[in-house]
């Protein structure tokens, strides 16, 4: 069970999930709020129907730190809007609990925002595997991938609760559902001094 897995499975216990990368996406679309900053911005990325060529920008930016931090400067404002107004939808439906599935959570310093973080683990092997499948991914872009990227050693030593996948699934599902049970009862400290008692606790654990 990998990332999409784990939150495909978070939906079906009916946890209200917001997909940062799935809002990039929509961002990026065909008169998606970002297209035309980011057209302006890394000339030849504009797809034949009107989006952005998620691959020519990927090649722009994943090589070149300060292309990356330009288009960073133009898409972090945006899904943030959007995490927002997520947030307040699920507040005015008074949700016991909501996720936020954010890559490069600790990278951006956006774990600040959130009250537990639980990290989806693999080893790397599995993980280098998952990724190449994916459509016009190569080894030279998932390294750069990877150096932009926390080490799994380190998200696991910062995080509240660890998900290891890659070895049983249904290890993997097991651990989540108790997760929700735990976070859905309440349980859990709530101040923010507790809290991180609490997480101290936690990275000592997943050391």
């Amino acid at each position: 069970m990998g990332k999409s897995t784990a939150a495909m499975t978070l939906r079906r216990l009916r946890v209200p999930l917001f997909d940062a990368d799935r809002a990039v996406h929509r961002l990026l679309a065909p008169k998606g709020a970002a297209v035309e900053l980011v057209a302006a911005s890394f000339p030849g990325v504009r797809a034949a129907n009107g989006g952005i060529d998620r691959s020519l920008l990927g090649q722009q930016v994943f090589a070149d730190p300060k292309a990356l931090l330009r288009l960073e400067r133009i898409i972090h404002p945006m899904v943030e809007a959007l995490e927002k107004r997520f947030l307040a939808f699920a507040r005015a439906r008074r949700e016991r609990i909501v996720g936020l599935d954010i890559p490069l959570l600790f990278e951006s310093g956006s774990e600040r925002r959130c009250d537990y973080v639980l990290v989806v683990s693999a080893p790397m092997l599995v993980q280098r595997q998952r990724v190449l499948r994916r459509h016009g991914m190569t080894g030279k872009r998932f390294a750069a991938i990877l150096s932009n990227q926390m080490p799994d050693y380190e998200k696991r030593r910062h995080a509240d609760f660890v998900v290891p996948t890659g070895l049983s699934r249904g290890l993997s599902l097991r651990r989540l559902r108790a997760i929700i049970r735990l976070l859905c009862a309440k349980k859990l400290p709530v101040t923010r001094r507790s809290r991180c008692a609490y997480r101290q606790r936690r990275r000592r654990a997943n050391a």
